[in-house]
């Protein structure tokens, strides 16, 4: 079939899409967008159409593949903005720092950590800096247990201090 005969063909056959699309999109402009992406695509392929074939067929199909790669076009784009947005709140803090009221609470951790006994305030000071376990163990001279065990007793001291 020339070029001419499938064009005369598919104007004369295509008004029935119409209302086709606008039960698929529910929506009078996107019906129009796909109702000229479905006649685009059938001029740009229409090598593939056979004669004699039914080409309403033809077209409905067409459509209704264009009409679910863009329906799953959207749902992936919607779920990346989604994952976006939920990112994106979590990086937010949900509050203001209170500059005053956080370096009241930093002195009296302070406060806190030199009032602990010299047994456990030496390894919890020393681990607070950034220190690991054995390197503690070894500057102390005692066995890396016990310095986990005075850390864990300083972090439970502290503790009560604080909340109280």
């Amino acid at each position: 079939m020339s070029s001419p005969e499938f064009t005369d063909l598919l104007l004369h056959q295509s008004d029935f899409l119409k209302p086709f699309a606008i039960v698929l999109t529910r929506d009078s402009e996107s019906a129009r967008d796909l109702y000229q992406e479905t006649i685009y695509r059938a001029l740009l392929h229409q090598e593939k159409y056979l004669d004699g074939t039914n080409i309403r067929a033809w077209l409905f199909t067409i459509m209704r593949n264009l009409f679910i790669n863009h329906y799953r076009r959207k749902a992936k784009q919607q779920l990346f903005r989604d994952q976006v947005a939920r990112d994106l709140s979590l990086k937010q803090q949900p509050y203001v720092n209170n500059e005053a009221e956080s370096s009241l609470r930093i002195k009296d951790i302070h406060h806190a950590i030199y009032r602990l006994p010299v047994l456990f305030k030496r390894p919890f000071l020393l681990y607070y800096e950034g220190f690991k376990y054995y390197e503690i163990a070894d500057i102390l001279q005692e066995p890396m247990g016990t310095i986990k065990s005075r850390i864990h007793f300083a972090r439970k001291m502290l503790k009560q201090q604080i909340t109280s």
